[in-house]
């Protein structure tokens, strides 16, 4: 009885650390196939007025520096990315990219539902050590479409509109953008780590 009172003070103990956070850390995790349920998640991080995504990734231990940046740079290729910096010997990569996406990102030829297009600028440094790498996404910029052009809002004023309390409505519309941007970064980040672990599922049902 004693052994079980403290092992539940010790969980405690555990999870009242992990409460413990001085900056906003978002963790958005959705179902997605062939990745790992640790690796599912992307983290908002928001310092001062500077708002990013960052997070670092284990890959099997026996893949080396060389390896992760050569299949970085060949999966970044097929995905619209410009490559602005790399350097092998520093394990270091950046590039920058526009990507074309929609907030109704349930939206087919059988919805009733329009699609809600913008368009999303944003830079990805990638930093590889051996069995590792970290990502980290900033400079994200959002242009929505207007009736008198295209609407310009950074990542961070985003987070602000979502968090105000200022208007239900605006939060929604800022919440829904941010997802709509989070679920893609669920499916790249998931994407690149399967091509660095050389682990793409043999077998493809939509074939």
């Amino acid at each position: 009885m004693k052994n079980l009172f403290l092992g539940l003070l010790i969980l405690l103990s555990a999870a009242g650390a992990c409460a413990q956070n001085d900056g906003y850390t978002r963790t958005y995790e959705v179902n997605h196939p062939n990745i790992p349920p640790s690796l599912d998640s992307v983290h908002l991080q928001v310092i001062g007025t500077n708002a990013y995504y960052q997070k670092v990734v284990k890959v099997d231990s026996n893949i080396r520096l060389s390896s992760i940046y050569t299949r970085t740079l060949e999966f970044m290729a097929t995905k619209n990315f410009q490559q602005t910096y790399g350097y092998e010997q520093e394990g270091k990569l950046i590039f920058t990219t526009t990507q074309d996406l929609n907030e109704n990102t349930e939206y087919n030829d059988s919805y009733d539902d329009d699609p809600e297009p913008y368009t999303v600028q944003f830079s990805i440094i990638i930093d590889m050590r051996n069995g590792r790498y970290r990502y980290t996404i900033r400079n994200v910029i959002f242009y929505l479409p207007t009736d008198n052009g295209n609407r310009k809002l950074s990542l961070y004023e985003i987070y602000q509109k979502e968090t105000s309390g200022d208007s239900r409505r605006i939060m929604k519309d800022a919440r829904k953008l941010k997802d709509s941007f989070e679920k893609y970064l669920v499916s790249l980040t998931g994407e690149l780590y399967t091509e660095i672990e050389h682990k793409a599922p043999i077998y493809n049902s939509k074939f």
